[in-house]
């Protein structure tokens, strides 16, 4: 079979992760068949994945790292997974915020893709445990010289996490006292059972504080978490408004998915990068007033 030259080396190697987590291990001549690339092709993609973490390279062909629900990657290491995945997710999810929202960016790297798109919205009012997050923001500032319009950014304290978070007793105590529109939350996994999880306690601790104070949970997440499970549940999927994810999400994560949360974002799928089961409503109710009043709700 000829080389497929359309299917980029990232979508190859996002379809042969999915394979070996799937199947439990795969073979090079098997993906080899799957993706009609040549066999070097496929070395060269596990040697990638390999050295990301993703997967161990065997005799032959590859199977899943077992990790410990308690592993935490960095930020540097999750940066370099699912980029062109997270960019998607990013642009569907930054959609939903209108102008003069008071909302929340938890940390990770997707929604620190999020920050970067949401740098023109104007009179934002910015909650966030991210360090990552609040210096997308303040770098913007420092560069237009503290533009008119810009976003108020609330970094909250607390104790570094590998994940460039900011979490426990400090962090949970200033998010209490704190009223948003809309909370956009990176997470570790998501799974039917075990909901919303990290591998941090004290991260999970601050997540749910976060939750508790929003009047609507947007979840960005790309199609990778579906299934993973974190040593700490946070929150059930009946406390998520909407997911935003990719169009990597197999149609049977879709349908549980779909059974059980209001509204399921598809990013890059159908030319406009979004699914249609997000209306317009969803956008105006991001807008809601930051008065602390209005804000208070579900």
């Amino acid at each position: 079979m000829s080389e497929n030259q359309n299917l980029l080396a990232e979508q190859r190697r996002a379809l042969i992760l999915d394979e070996v987590r799937r199947r439990g291990g795969v073979r090079v001549n098997e993906l080899t068949r799957k993706l009609g690339v040549s066999d070097m092709t496929v070395r060269r993609d596990l040697d990638a994945l390999s050295r990301q973490g993703v997967l161990e390279k065997v005799h032959g062909g590859a199977v899943p790292v077992v990790e410990a629900s308690t592993h935490e990657p960095g930020f540097e290491a999750k940066s370099g997974l699912e980029p062109t995945a997270k960019e998607d997710i990013a642009r569907a999810a930054a959609s939903l915020v209108a102008p003069g929202s008071a909302i929340a960016l938890s940390g990770g790297t997707t929604t620190y893709a999020l920050a970067h798109h949401l740098l023109d919205v104007p009179d934002l009012t910015v909650v966030t445990n991210s360090v990552r997050v609040a210096e997308v923001f303040h770098s913007a500032q420092r560069g237009s010289g503290q533009r008119q319009g810009g976003a108020t950014v609330v970094l909250t304290g607390g104790v570094r996490t590998p994940s460039d978070s900011l979490v426990g007793p400090v962090a949970d105590q200033a998010i209490a006292s704190l009223h948003f529109d809309v909370l956009f939350l990176g997470v570790h996994g998501i799974s039917p059972l075990a909901g919303l999880s990290t591998p941090n306690l004290a991260e999970a601790e601050t997540n749910r504080r976060l939750v508790g104070s929003a009047r609507r949970v947007v979840v960005v997440a790309d199609h990778t978490k579906w299934g993973t499970v974190g040593l700490s549940s946070f929150a059930t999927l009946s406390q998520v408004d909407t997911l935003v994810t990719d169009a990597g999400l197999p149609a049977q994560a879709r349908a549980e998915i779909s059974e059980r949360l209001n509204r399921l974002l598809v990013a890059g799928e159908g030319g406009g990068g979004t699914a249609p089961t997000a209306g317009a409503d969803e956008a105006s109710d991001a807008g809601a007033s930051t008065d602390a009043e209005d804000a208070t709700g579900a």
